[in-house]
């Protein structure tokens, strides 16, 4: 058997998991993106996307109720079949670049504006990052990426979606931290970034309330052990 010598697979690196910016994504919040891009019109059934962070598939699964393919990679292994790769999407991937028409993901905070700039060199058609609200400040990324290549749309979401490092939890169902039982939450604001080539319109658009509607049975994992309530606490 031949080896595969590809400029991908010879730039491969494992991250360890305590090294990851870890903070999965609800899947609402994904369905809430495919839904506004939908209704500008764009026929994301025929259309191919690739998630390069796809961390433990809580992106990929709603991309993949829009879109004909996703392909999924990401530098962590997390034990998911349904992983393409285990791969540093911030590698010169020459030919190997999949195929896509999109790029969609969550990005690591502190390398999202090297991921935005990467991603659209091999989207057809666009480039959507969930990212902190507050990413749209700073002279630093205004000189490295908005100057040259400003968003398309800004997609705040009216509703705050709740992120915590390492675990989806569902913000219907209580947890136990620093001693008492309190309902998932964020202090941070989210927002959807719009990149799409040719367009020279910017828009700002709300996401308005749609956790409710959007939530599918069981798109939340068990509360893990570490955050219930310590057995004969008062609740």
């Amino acid at each position: 058997m031949s080896q595969n010598r590809s400029a991908a697979v010879m730039q491969q690196r494992h991250e360890a998991l305590d090294s990851l910016d870890d903070f999965p994504t609800p899947p609402w919040a994904t369905r809430a993106l495919c839904e506004q891009l939908v209704a500008r019109g764009h026929p994301l059934h025929l259309q191919h996307v690739w998630e390069p962070a796809c961390n433990r598939m809580h992106m990929v699964r709603p991309l993949g109720e829009y879109f004909d393919r996703v392909h999924a990679t990401d530098v962590h292994d997390y034990g998911d079949p349904r992983q393409d790769g285990v791969i540093d999407f911030l590698i010169d991937w020459g030919a190997d670049a999949p195929d896509v028409d999109w790029v969609i993901t969550n990005p690591p905070f502190r390398l999202a504006a090297d991921f935005i700039r990467h991603a659209l060199r091999f989207a057809r058609v666009g480039v959507a990052v969930f990212v902190r609200a507050a990413f749209v400040e700073g002279q630093g990324r205004y000189v490295e990426l908005f100057r040259e290549r400003p968003e398309a749309i800004v997609m705040p979401f009216v509703e705050r979606v709740a992120l915590w490092k390492g675990v989806l939890l569902d913000p219907d169902i209580k947890v136990w931290r620093d001693g008492r039982e309190s309902n998932p939450t964020s202090a941070t604001a989210y927002s959807w970034l719009v990149w799409t080539h040719g367009s020279e319109v910017s828009e700002h658009c709300r996401i308005p309330p749609c956790r409710q509607r959007l939530t599918r049975p069981g798109a939340y994992p068990p509360v893990p052990d570490h955050l219930k309530a310590p057995e004969g606490s008062l609740l």
